[in-house]
C-alpha cells in the first residue's frame, strides 16, 4: 500500500469533527452543523491537527458551499501558515466550475490566493501539482478567455489524476473539470459519460463522499441520462444534510424524471436551510425548482406562496446569478404555465435589479412572458416591443461573449415572433417559424441554473397546431415533449386534448388519468382537470 492510500485509510475521519474557530464564528453567514457534510479524505502535509478541518473544507467545496469552504480553508491557514494547500483551497473557492465564469473581482482574489499558496510552499510534489493545476486557470486571465483556461485546468487535472492513480480526490476533481468543459451542443454527452465512468466505481468505494454523489447528478442531468443518477440523487441529501445545495441537487434528477413530490420535498428542505444560513441565491434557486414542481401538479396556491417575499440579493453571493435568474423567471413561470396571458402581458420588471451586460439573460424570461402574454391577448404592438427587447438582450450577450445564453434568448425571440405572426393571421408562416424555434431548442440543453425553460418550444408548437385544428400533428409534438420532460402538466393535458379531438378517447383517457394521478393534491382551478374528470366519468 502506497503512502497516499495509507494516509487515506488513517485519515478518513470525514467531517465528523467540529471545526469552529473565532474567524468562522464572527462571519456574517451563520454556519450549519459541520458534522453533517459527508466523508472526505484529502491527506495533506500540513500540521496533523488541521487535517480534519481541511477535510471539512474540501467537503464544503464539493457541495459548492464556496463562502463557508473559503472561511474554513482560511481558518486552516491561520493555524498553519505553511499550509500551502489551505491557500489552494481558497483559490478553488473562486472558480465555480459549473456556474457562470468568475468576474474580475473573483479572478483577482483567486490569483492572490494562488500566490499565497506558492509562497507558503508545499512539502510534497503531489501538493505542488495541485497548486500548479489551479494555476493554469488563473494564468493570463486578462489575455485568455474563460473556456481556454478551463480547458487548460481540465488537462492539468487529467495529468494529475493519471500521475497519482490512488488519489481519489484527483479523479473526482478531474470529473468535475470534465463537466465544466462539456460543450452545451454535444448531444452525445461525451464529457458527461466520461465523468460518470470515473465517479460511479468510486461511489461504490466511498458511498458517503459528497462530491461523488453531487457530480454524478450533474453528469446525468439530461433526459436520456437521468435514470442513471436516481440512486445518487436519493442519497446525496442524506450524505450532506447540512448543505443547502446538497438538499437541493437531488431535485435536478427528480425534475428530469417527473418525480414532482420528491422535487417538492427536496426544495422545501433546501430553501429552509438556505434561509437559516442567509444564502439568498441558494434560497431562490431552490424556490424556482419548487415553483416549477408545484405548477406541474397544479398546486398553484403553494406556488404563489413560494413567490412571495423573496430575500434581497447580494452581489458577493456565489449564487448571485441564481438569485437574479429566479427573480426574473419564477414570476414568468407562474403566469405562463397556467396560461394566464393577461397576467403575463403585464408582468412588472423590477427596477434596479438586473445589471445587464453578461447577466442580461437573467431578465429575458420576464420579457419573453410579456411577449407571449401580449400576443395571446391581441396586443401585437406590445408583443413586438418585447420581441425587440429580447433581440437587444441577445445582442448584448453576444457582445459579452455569453454565447450559450445569447442562443437561448435567440430561441425565445424566435418563439415570440412566431406567436406574433399567428396573431397577425399568417398561420402557415407562424407554424414554420415555431417549428424552426423548436428544432433550434432541440439542439441545445438546459443550463444547471434552471429546471427547464418556462414553456418548451415543442409544447407550444403542439398548442399552435391545436389552434389550427391539426390535432394529429399536435399529438406528435406533445408526446415529443413528454419524452424529454416526463409528466409535464401542459404536455399531458395537450396530448389528452389532441387525442380527444382526433377521436381517440381511449388514448385521451390514458393521458388524463396520468394527469389526475400527478395532481392528487391540486389546489388550483385548472380547466384541464375538469376536462379530465368529465371524460373519465364517461362510460
Amino acid at each position: 500500500m502506497n503512502r497516499i492510500a495509507l494516509l487515506q485509510m488513517v485519515l478518513c475521519v470525514g467531517v465528523y469533527t467540529s471545526f469552529a474557530s473565532p474567524a468562522l464564528a464572527q462571519h456574517e453567514h451563520p454556519a450549519g452543523d459541520p458534522t453533517k457534510l459527508g466523508k472526505v479524505s484529502f491527506p495533506v502535509s500540513c500540521e496533523p491537527s488541521v487535517q480534519p478541518q481541511f477535510n471539512g473544507a474540501v467537503a464544503m467545496l464539493h457541495s459548492f458551499w464556496y463562502e463557508k469552504a473559503h472561511d474554513t480553508f482560511a481558518a486552516v491557514a491561520e493555524k498553519d501558515r505553511a499550509c500551502g494547500m489551505a491557500y489552494w483551497g481558497m483559490a478553488m473557492t473562486y472558480y465555480h466550475q459549473i456556474w457562470s465564469p468568475p468576474g474580475p473581482t473573483d479572478l483577482k482574489a483567486g490569483a492572490s490566493a494562488l500566490e499565497n499558496a506558492k509562497a507558503a510552499g508545499a512539502k510534497t510534489q503531489r501538493e505542488r501539482d495541485y497548486i500548479a493545476a489551479v494555476g493554469t486557470f488563473y494564468k493570463d486571465s486578462d489575455k485568455l478567455d474563460h473556456r481556454t483556461r478551463a480547458l487548460a485546468y481540465e488537462k492539468a487535472m487529467d495529468q494529475l489524476q493519471a500521475r497519482y492513480p490512488d488519489d481519489h480526490e484527483a479523479a473526482i476533481f478531474y470529473a468535475l473539470a470534465l463537466l465544466a468543459t462539456a460543450p452545451p451542443t454535444d448531444k452525445t454527452y461525451v464529457n458527461q459519460k466520461k465523468a460518470s465512468a470515473i465517479l460511479e466505481p468510486l461511489f461504490v468505494e466511498q458511498p458517503e463522499h459528497p462530491g461523488i454523489a453531487h457530480y454524478i447528478i450533474h453528469a446525468d442531468d439530461y433526459p436520456p441520462l437521468a435514470p442513471s443518477a436516481l440512486d445518487a440523487a436519493r442519497r446525496y441529501a442524506k450524505i450532506a444534510p447540512d448543505s443547502p445545495h446538497a438538499l437541493h441537487m437531488p431535485s435536478h434528477i427528480f425534475t428530469r424524471l417527473g418525480l414532482w413530490q420528491e422535487s417538492i420535498d427536496s426544495n422545501l428542505a433546501s430553501a429552509a436551510s438556505a434561509q437559516k444560513n442567509n444564502a439568498p441565491g441558494n434560497e431562490l434557486h431552490a424556490k424556482d425548482y419548487l415553483i416549477y414542481a408545484y405548477l406541474q401538479v397544479a398546486q398553484d396556491q403553494e406556488a404563489k406562496k413560494a413567490l412571495e417575499a423573496p430575500p434581497a440579493g447580494r452581489p458577493d453571493d456565489p449564487q448571485y446569478m441564481n438569485w437574479l435568474y429566479a427573480m426574473g423567471t419564477s414570476p414568468a413561470r407562474y403566469a405562463v404555465e397556467r396560461h394566464q396571458w393577461s397576467d403575463a402581458a403585464t408582468l412588472p420588471v423590477p427596477p434596479n435589479t438586473f445589471p445587464g451586460g453578461r447577466w442580461a439573460w437573467t431578465e429575458s424570461n420576464l420579457h419573453f412572458a410579456r411577449a407571449l402574454g401580449a400576443s395571446h391577448t391581441g396586443q401585437i404592438e406590445s408583443a413586438r416591443k418585447e420581441a425587440q427587447v429580447l433581440a437587444s438582450l441577445r445582442d448584448t450577450l453576444t457582445q459579452n461573449n455569453e454565447t450559450y445564453w445569447a442562443d437561448q434568448v435567440d430561441i425565445q425571440q424566435e418563439i415570440a415572433v412566431a406567436w406574433i405572426t399567428l396573431a397577425e393571421g399568417k398561420h402557415e408562416d407562424a407554424l414554420q417559424q415555431m417549428r424552426s424555434a423548436a428544432d433550434h431548442e432541440d439542439r441545445t440543453d438546459k443550463n444547471n441554473v434552471t429546471p427547464g425553460v418556462i414553456l418548451p418550444a415543442r409544447e407550444m408548437l403542439g398548442e399552435m397546431l391545436l389552434e389550427q385544428k391539426q390535432p394529429a400533428q399536435a399529438m406528435i409534438e406533445f408526446e415529443a415533449t413528454l419524452h424529454t420532460a416526463p409528466s409535464r402538466f401542459n404536455a399531458l393535458a395537450g396530448a389528452a386534448r389532441a387525442a380527444t379531438l382526433s377521436g381517440n378517447n381511449e388514448k385521451a383517457k390514458t393521458y388524463y388519468a396520468q394527469l389526475l394521478a400527478i395532481c392528487g393534491h391540486a389546489d388550483g382551478n385548472r380547466p384541464e382537470l375538469q376536462d379530465a374528470r368529465s371524460l373519465l366519468a364517461q362510460k
